[in-house]
């Protein structure tokens, strides 16, 4: 029981804690939270399924086509669902037009793909130390995406000009740095994060339509827990959260198993609104 609670609940974790990456990828380029990160990892796995399966695509390059159509939707929804909500007055209407862009998206989707859940491709047959690929794949990406995202922002031009907007977009602006190429150019990386969780957990979460909702709602409490915009925390708050589900599955199963996984969080958002590891809100006078 131990192992399958360690190996699901690492898996789903790090699946979570990219989703929740591409939320505050997203969120620290528009200060919006966008409710398609979890339809990205949804057609991560279908559209991984669609050109590997179906067109016959080697493993490699079905991979860059799914990361490269999920980072053209990450630019589709910066442009169609955030961009015209920024210039409004009411720029909370984010929550209503991200929402519509992502059901829209996963009802397309069952209508083209399928309303069943279809088998995705397992890429390496046999087990890596005695453990199957669906286990540490996702495992392995998030690690990857979390050390190249502080590169990124540590170590170049354009992660630094990333942060210089996320700090304060109008200072930014007043330096001149391209805050809507920008702000496009992370919502494109966002895209391909999240398309990179439903691929590489896709042999546990399957090519499925349905993957959208639990995706966007399970992805967001690292969000909350690890602190708004740190992927760090992020990444702790899914592995926990992933183990916490599992374990609660096996201990009590049903809708039980939410409640007590819920029950928790909320405790500790309780104790720590900012976060666990969120810094304090200041208020300036």
């Amino acid at each position: 029981m131990l192992q399958s609670i360690l190996g699901y609940g690492l898996a789903m974790g790090a699946i979570y804690a990219l989703i929740a990456i591409a939320y505050n990828v997203m969120f620290s380029a528009s200060r919006v939270f966008s409710f398609t990160a979890g339809t990205l990892g949804m057609l991560g796995g279908v559209l991984g399924a669609l050109f590997i399966n179906r067109l016959g695509l080697p493993v490699l390059p079905g991979l860059l086509a799914t990361l490269a159509a999920c980072a053209l939707f990450g630019v589709v929804t910066e442009f169609v669902a955030v961009r015209p909500v920024l210039g409004s007055l009411d720029q909370h209407l984010y929550v209503l037009s991200t929402l519509a862009l992502a059901l829209m998206v996963t009802q397309f989707t069952a209508i083209e793909w399928s309303t069943e859940p279809q088998p995705f491709p397992q890429f390496i047959p046999v087990d890596v130390l005695g453990v199957r690929e669906r286990f540490w794949l996702p495992v392995v990406a998030c690690g990857l995406v979390l050390g190249g995202l502080e590169l990124l922002y540590r170590h170049s031009v354009v992660g630094r000009a990333f942060l210089a907007i996320a700090e304060d977009n109008f200072a930014a602006r007043a330096l001149g740095l391209p805050e809507t190429g920008l702000r496009m150019a992370s919502y494109a990386l966002a895209g391909a994060i999240g398309g990179l969780a439903g691929f590489t957990g896709g042999g546990i979460l399957l090519a499925f339509f349905a993957n959208a909702s639990p995706l966007n709602f399970y992805g967001f409490i690292p969000v909350a827990v690890g602190g708004i915009g740190n992927n760090r925390g992020a990444v702790v708050g899914g592995l926990v959260l992933g183990l916490l589900q599992q374990a609660a599955n096996f201990l009590v199963g049903g809708v039980f198993a939410s409640v007590a996984v819920f029950s928790v969080f909320v405790v500790l958002l309780l104790l720590a609104p900012q976060g666990l590891f969120g810094a304090p809100a200041v208020r300036r006078v």
